[in-house]
């Protein structure tokens, strides 16, 4: 049974930051291209970012240069550092394990920016 598990969202002020993680069970990690998305209320879910095996990268504009997408195979982990945060962030993050026929989703982390 996959499993995608987030972690370390919660409540930060602007200009803060959060690292979040989505950590992968039973699958084989390094065959997926792993992204991070997020909702806000009342909005559609859109990718923030993607990173495949190989390193090769996606970022929404609205984010790039306050975060970044990496990954550890070893430990089957994914991350989310977010930096300078803003209240537009604030949404459900979701973390996506895709292959061309295949695809899992977390159930999603909380990021709340608000003074």
């Amino acid at each position: 049974q996959v499993q995608l598990v987030e972690s370390g969202g919660g409540l930060v002020q602007p200009g803060g930051s959060l690292l979040l993680s989505c950590v992968a069970s039973g699958l084989t990690f390094s065959n997926y291209v792993m992204s991070w998305y997020r909702q806000a209320p009342g909005k559609e879910r859109e990718m923030v970012a993607q990173l495949t095996s190989d390193g090769s990268t996606g970022i929404a504009t609205s984010v790039k240069g306050r975060f970044t997408i990496s990954r550890d195979n070893a430990k089957n982990a994914l991350f989310l550092q977010m930096n300078n945060l803003k209240s537009e962030d604030t949404a459900v993050y979701y973390c996506k394990a895709h292959t061309i026929k295949l695809e899992y989703w977390g159930q999603g982390t909380q990021v709340t920016v608000s003074s």
